[in-house]
């Protein structure tokens, strides 16, 4: 039995997706697929900025003081186009400075549909594989969050920026996106101001999930209604477990639970 505070997978790239859940121990979740598990919640939550106790988790896992007052949670980290760090501003602005100055990468994702997001340049792959897209390609590069952010704005017309978590977790691809085809597309479409950014790597990236078996259909579990999770382990995809019978537990949404896992 392990024990600790719940926080998102940590992910590597390999020909299947290799998940780490960070406890008193790391453990190689992908050794448990396969295998029954259980998670008890003992009713705590710990703020993952400040570490106090906290009776209700807002956004990644903090206190509600955090959540209105830290860099990690500030507006922009949802609606990049809001950033201020390139103008030297913000909550902190050294530590957007660290994080939001810096290069940023807009790129796409394809499911049953194709998405658009931004995300560091440090966090490619990770943020695609904790997204659970089947294959994804950068579309641009650009100095900082705020011009990624723009461009993204002008792509949500041609496509969604949100994933449809249960069509994701079903499985539901669609195998006839060309995301080669779809970038370049968009280059005749956009102002120039935003194409300056385009990227020439149209490398697509595939992402190959330890999954069992997908469910039919999905029902989301909670610790806040079931404090005790347990059941056959019949994959992972994106920052879910997914159990047999088609119960499925957001690790990122219980991100700072304290939690003991037996196995």
């Amino acid at each position: 039995m392990v024990h600790g505070n719940l926080r998102k997978m940590s992910v590597l790239l390999e020909d299947t997706i290799r998940y780490d859940l960070n406890l008193s121990e790391d453990i190689d979740v992908n050794q448990l697929v396969g295998s029954n598990i259980q998670l008890n919640w003992n009713g705590q939550i710990i703020c993952t900025c400040c570490g106090k106790n906290t009776k209700k988790s807002f956004g990644d896992g903090f206190c509600y003081t955090c959540f209105i007052t830290a860099p990690e949670a500030t507006e922009c980290t949802l609606r990049p186009e809001l950033c201020r760090a390139h103008l030297g501003e913000g909550r902190d602005p050294e530590w957007e400075q660290r994080n939001h100055n810096t290069p940023h990468i807009v790129y796409l994702a394809a499911t049953d549909i194709v998405k658009v997001g931004v995300t560091r340049l440090n966090q490619v792959p990770t943020r695609w594989i904790d997204q659970g897209a089947s294959s994804a390609i950068r579309l641009a590069e650009t100095p900082n969050r705020y011009e990624a952010g723009m461009l993204e704005v002008a792509l949500k017309s041609f496509f969604a920026d949100k994933t449809n978590w249960q069509r994701m977790l079903k499985n539901e691809i669609d195998e006839s996106i060309d995301l080669v085809e779809e970038k370049w597309n968009l280059h005749d479409q956009l102002p120039a101001d935003l194409t300056q950014f385009f990227s020439e790597n149209d490398e697509i990236i595939s992402l190959n999930y330890p999954v069992l078996e997908f469910p039919e259909k999905v029902k989301s579990l909670s610790f806040d209604k079931t404090p005790t999770i347990s059941g056959k382990l019949m994959g992972i995809k994106g920052q879910y477990l997914l159990f047999e019978g088609g119960e499925v537990l957001n690790i990122r949404k219980h991100t700072g639970y304290s939690i003991e896992l037996s196995y």
